[in-house]
């Protein structure tokens, strides 16, 4: 286990937790992302996630830095699970621990977001009927995935 880390078997979400716990942590948050099966009112089949894996992991840890400096004293561990997704399966976990929790809750929202908004993690939503690559980005002609 890395604590910045995308992996292609099933995320165990206490393996994150148990990572960022410590002496000084008054508070550990723990979000999971999950495979949902209705999105606006159209049913999911399964996700497939592809990465750049080098750079997410990358991103993530600059996530990570970006969540130290900014409030000091939280611990992080983000996981984000990439291949064929299916409904309830983790996609993403993220765990902070901080003396206090506040800072904890803040900065594992933040986490979600900028991952969002930074890491080469792109998504392909199969339907019952058809399927789409999702993301911020543009999308590359050759694989119909999203870039920056």
């Amino acid at each position: 286990m890395k604590p910045f880390e995308v992996v292609e078997a099933p995320i165990e979400a206490q393996v994150y937790s148990d990572y960022v716990l410590h002496a000084g942590a008054g508070a550990v948050t723990v979000f999971t992302g999950h495979v949902r099966e209705w999105t606006h009112g159209v049913r999911t089949v399964y996700l497939a996630y592809e990465a750049y894996v080098p750079m997410a992991e990358k991103k993530l840890a600059e996530i990570g830095a970006e969540m130290e400096a900014k409030w000091p004293g939280v611990k992080v561990a983000i996981a984000h699970r990439i291949g064929e997704l299916h409904i309830s399966d983790i996609a993403v976990v993220i765990a902070v621990s901080s003396p206090h929790r506040k800072a904890a809750y803040e900065a594992n929202e933040y986490a979600i977001e900028r991952i969002k908004e930074v890491v080469p993690i792109w998504k392909k939503e199969i339907w019952e009927d058809g399927e789409e690559w999702l993301g911020a980005q543009k999308k590359y002609p050759d694989k119909g995935v999203d870039s920056v």
